[in-house]
């Protein structure tokens, strides 16, 4: 959430930046500006009348204690009015202040100034490419006629279950995604990233916390009867372990990753571009969470884009890493860095990884500070990536590494799966 000072100060700015992310600002910048000012006026008011009431008390007291009795009695009634005034000024506080934060929900968060203009992912700026893409044997097959082949994810049977989008995985499959899991976990908590294992549902607070609501409360799997979400990414509960906590500066960094199933309810077109693990209503996805000092944040976001990098190529899979322009960039980030795999079998790009980072948005509205070395308070930077989201990570894997005599396991991940073949 955008502070509304810096709104205030700042008008012709902020709906400038946001037309970066093609949203238009000017209506919803003059309705914040008029509730803070209606605001700080009411505040002002209320303020005023209860100095002035306490002042009345005083002098009430020093004339009962003078035995003026009579011009105590007087004065009483004027605090009588006093405290009528009061009730009715924070009231109308009150209710100003909560519209106040609504619509301050409503706004996204400022591009940083190195996000490219731009309104579709077409127009990304692809920003680093590595790995070499390999060249299939005849025949070669997309991932989910291999996961059928091989019988190792089963797509039917998750319909039967639930419906699509909500694969099952079997044997060999769900060791390598066991595998995985276990591989993105160790390697981020060797990097220095704590481990956390988070509830899958999440309050509303939460949801509002990092700014899944209201901006894709669509999205979102509802539980209608308890008001909980289904996790949309673990972005949600671990950064809200943070929500309404002051820490010191000398805290700082904190650098968290937890594996979570995430849920979404997105997936809904058709297409080979949705087929199989393209896309789902259900995956599993290990996340990397950090609280930094404002100072440190970008060169945080670098770091964790190195490390995602390294995933990558220890997987030794084609990848590469666009910086997201304005149209196509999240209602909370400020700068994001999407890492994509190269599908060889279905010859298309697909997205593995977002790592973004999203200043003060967050954490203005998780009221997540730390008191810094001169005892004053400040919001700090809040960040996240993916390292990674399994489904296309796993689409990578079968359709690159495929051959006529079956799916070649990746090296990094033998230990992990105790085999090196799938056949």
């Amino acid at each position: 959430m955008l502070q509304v000072a810096f709104i205030r100060e700042n008008k012709e700015e902020v709906i400038q930046a946001l037309a970066k992310k093609n949203f238009n600002a000017k209506e919803l910048v003059e309705v914040v500006v008029a509730l803070d000012e209606k605001r700080r006026a009411t505040q002002v008011e209320l303020d005023n009348i209860l100095a002035e009431s306490n002042k009345l008390s005083k002098d009430i007291g020093a004339l009962m204690k003078n035995g003026e009795k009579a011009k105590a009695e007087i004065l009483k009634e004027k605090t009588t009015k006093f405290k009528d005034q009061t009730k009715d000024l924070s009231e109308i506080l009150n209710s100003v202040t909560e519209e106040l934060q609504l619509e301050l929900y409503k706004l996204p968060n400022i591009p940083a100034a190195i996000v490219p203009v731009g309104k579709t992912p077409e127009e990304n700026l692809t920003i680093f490419e590595e790995g070499d893409i390999p060249k299939l044997h005849e025949g070669a097959l997309p991932h989910w006629e291999l996961a059928k082949k091989y019988d190792i994810i089963d797509f039917d049977l998750g319909a039967k279950i639930t419906g699509a989008g909500f694969p099952v995985y079997k044997g060999k499959g769900a060791k390598l995604q066991r595998a995985l899991i276990t591989y993105f976990l160790d390697k981020n908590t060797d990097a220095g990233y704590q481990e956390f294992q988070v509830p899958h549902l999440v309050n509303e607070a939460s949801g509002f916390g990092t700014g899944q609501l209201p901006d894709k409360e669509g999205q979102m799997y509802h539980v209608g009867e308890d008001n909980l979400y289904l996790i949309p990414t673990a972005e949600v509960p671990v950064t809200n372990l943070f929500r309404d906590v002051l820490l010191n500066e000398s805290e700082l960094p904190i650098l968290c990753t937890g594996y979570t199933p995430c849920f979404r309810r997105e997936a809904g077109s058709y297409g080979a571009h949705v087929r199989g693990l393209n896309r789902l209503h259900q995956f599993d996805k290990v996340e990397i969470v950090r609280i930094e000092h404002p100072d440190n944040s970008y060169k945080a976001l670098d770091g964790m884009v190195e490390h995602v990098k390294v995933l990558l190529q220890e997987l030794k899979l084609p990848y590469r890493i666009l910086r997201l322009c304005g149209g196509d960039m999240s209602f909370a980030s400020a700068l994001t860095y999407d890492f994509e795999v190269f599908s060889t079998a279905q010859d298309r790009w697909l997205e593995i990884s977002s790592v973004s980072n999203f200043e003060t948005f967050q954490s203005n509205r998780l009221k997540l500070r730390f008191k810094d070395k001169e005892g004053k308070n400040q919001l700090a930077h809040t960040l996240n990536g993916s390292a990674l989201a399994l489904p296309r990570v796993l689409a990578g894997i079968l359709e690159n590494y495929q051959t006529p005599e079956g799916i070649v396991i990746p090296e990094v991940l033998r230990k992990y799966t105790g085999f090196d073949i799938i056949n």
